[in-house]
């Protein structure tokens, strides 16, 4: 149905193509979040390094590391699941997110910190990983093309494509 109301293209009675499930949308999410962290934690690193040397550097790069392993566990988890039971995924991001906080709070108590942390870059590492990592994780979920609706059934049994 086409309106006349605005200039522009008018739409057209042919059918709308279709798009197809993502087929790897944890992975793609991972590797995009993973690029857009490190990305910005090497910059973080060049400036530690410049204002406190190695150790400075060492630090950020470690509290970013800490971080890009917290949510790479998760974008796995649901990789490995969704691929089998999609409704279930979200069940195992809640379980893994639990354990995770837990687990990283035991490591970090047992461990401790090394003599070598330099506590603040070791925060401004951590902080704009998660910036970076969630804003990469924001455009590729926007970007996704998730297939919502099943396709319509031919007369023949197949899919219209």
């Amino acid at each position: 149905m086409s309106s006349d109301a605005e200039s522009g293209h008018k739409s057209g009675t042919g059918s709308v193509g279709v798009s197809g499930p993502t087929r790897s949308l944890w992975l793609g999410l991972l590797a995009l979040s993973s690029a857009a962290a490190a990305g910005v934690l090497l910059l973080t690193a060049v400036i530690a390094f410049v204002f406190n040397g190695g150790f400075g550097a060492l630090s950020s790069l470690f509290g970013g590391a800490v971080v890009m392993a917290f949510f790479a566990i998760s974008l796995a988890i649901g990789h490995f699941v969704g691929r089998n039971n999609p409704s279930g995924a979200i069940g195992m991001f809640v379980a893994t997110y639990f354990v995770k906080v837990v687990g990283f709070a035991v490591v970090l108590f047992v461990i401790g910190a090394p003599a070598w942390l330099h506590a603040r870059w070791f925060l401004i590492g951590a902080v704009v990983s998660v910036v970076a990592w969630q804003a990469a994780e924001i455009i590729g979920f926007a970007r996704a093309r998730l297939q919502i609706y099943n396709d319509p059934e031919s007369p023949e049994g197949g899919t219209n494509a």
